[in-house]
């Protein structure tokens, strides 16, 4: 291993799990070649996966972060040109007070441009829109034997197609041009609708999907009668009225965890009692005029929020269901969760809409998607997730790669067809522990 790498331990994914041992290389400037390590290399942005598609245990994290650089933007027509280790928090920064906004963003904004291209990531309004890799015009992959390619729709296509949502294992993005969506400000109009079982929701979201941008429900998943009960909010961007409209408040973040306790703060008993104390104390509000900080990345607020499952981190666990036997399937995945007395506080429920992804391992597709978090508590952590992974093979469904530490090879053949169409587009100097873990 070359001389300037030190193995660390200190690199993980956000869900703290698993703690893997790394050789680490920042990569300074895009037009610089990767370099040439004895070991498997992966690209590695903010950290903000929560399993190890972003970790490459025994082998070489290309840390790119510091390919943070602005290149263009076109303020007339909302292209962004940037490299790719710009964070969507910078990208807002810059945007928001030029009348633009990120076309599609995740619940964080943390991540950075190549991740959310690399993990095509999805949010509030894929019912609308589809994913982030949609507004994606084009990038440069930089391979391990120096070839860069400017990949887009019409030009290397293929490549495209197997780096968008491809895990980092194509090659390093080195810069992208993102299309962003005009608003008028950085306040969204929004309601939250109080529900009390599956069929309900599904009732609200296709009610407001027809004049909602944005759309996603919260999920009482410790509720012993597995209802299904929840909020579910909806809102559009704010309009021109600006006499309606407040100040435009500082954006600070409110707190952030110092330490990491020895055990988790999200626990059956805790769980429980926020979930219930949580849906009556929101009840159904009308129209408000909301913060896009507020609104999109409420987490974001509590710096290091994963340090409250403790030392043993936790595992999120992702799923995507066909909208035929959507609700059938939720019962049964929510009825194994309450069970066990198992649940997580932050479960969140969302419709897919139709439009046919652009990547061929990209996990967003027509149907009902649901996101829980786990302590790891044990074996009995593993053994419900892999019950989990039962219900939602047999429904025809898929676990999301990005959020996943523990799935079976089986399993994520099952939810990614395309596998073997992605292999021969992998960088031989390239690999991860999940996609070793696959069997590749």
């Amino acid at each position: 291993m070359a001389g300037d790498l030190a193995l660390r331990s200190d690199v993980y994914s956000w869900g703290r799990y698993p703690r893997h041992r790394h050789h680490v290389h920042a990569l300074w400037d895009r037009h610089q070649r990767v370099p040439a390590f004895p070991a498997p290399t992966l690209p590695y942005g903010n950290g903000r996966s929560y399993g190890d598609v972003c970790l490459n245990d025994g082998g070489v994290l290309l840390h790119t972060r510091r390919l943070d650089r602005f290149i263009a933007m076109d303020a007339n027509r909302g292209l962004l040109t940037c490299e790719s280790g710009v964070t969507l928090e910078e990208v807002l920064d810059l945007i928001v007070p030029m009348g633009w906004f990120l076309s599609v963003t995740p619940g964080t904004k943390f991540v950075t441009v190549g991740g959310a291209i690399a993990n095509d990531v999805h949010g509030k309004n894929h019912h609308r829109v589809g994913t982030f890799a949609h507004f994606v015009r084009g990038f440069e992959l930089l391979r391990s034997d120096g070839q860069r390619m400017v990949c887009s729709r019409g030009e290397n296509a293929e490549w495209f197609a197997a780096t968008v949502g491809g895990l980092g294992l194509t090659g390093v993005i080195t810069w992208a041009e993102l299309e962003l969506r005009p608003i008028h400000n950085p306040w969204l109009a929004s309601e939250t609708i109080r529900f009390f079982d599956l069929k309900e929701f599904m009732s609200l979201a296709a009610e407001s999907e027809r004049d909602y941008e944005y759309t996603v429900a919260w999920i009482d998943c410790a509720d012993r009668g597995a209802r299904g009960r929840g909020l579910f909010m909806r809102a559009n961007h704010a309009s021109e009225r600006e006499e309606l409209l407040p100040a435009e408040p500082g954006r600070k973040h409110a707190l952030r965890i110092p330490v990491t306790p020895p055990f988790a703060l999200f626990n059956r008993a805790t769980v429980s009692i926020l979930n219930r104390a949580y849906f009556r104390a929101t009840r159904t509000s009308r129209s408000k005029l909301v913060h896009y900080d507020a609104f999109f990345y409420p987490l974001d607020s509590v710096l290091e929020w994963n340090r409250l499952y403790g030392r043993r981190g936790f595992l999120q666990y992702q799923c995507v269901v066909p909208l035929t036997g959507a609700t059938e399937a939720l019962g049964h995945l929510l009825a194994r969760i309450a069970q066990g007395g198992n649940g997580s506080f932050l479960t969140v429920l969302k419709t897919f809409g139709d439009r046919p992804p652009d990547g061929l391992l990209s996990f967003p597709r027509s149907g009902v998607t649901l996101a829980m978090d786990f302590p790891i508590s044990g074996q009995e952590t593993y053994d419900l997730l892999t019950e989990l992974d039962r219900i939602v093979m047999d429904a025809g469904g898929a676990v999301y790669p990005a959020k996943d530490a523990r799935m079976s090879s089986r399993a994520f053949h099952a939810g990614f067809p395309h596998v073997d169409r992605f292999i021969p587009f992998v960088d031989p100097g390239f690999s991860s522990s999940f996609w070793r873990r696959m069997g590749h």
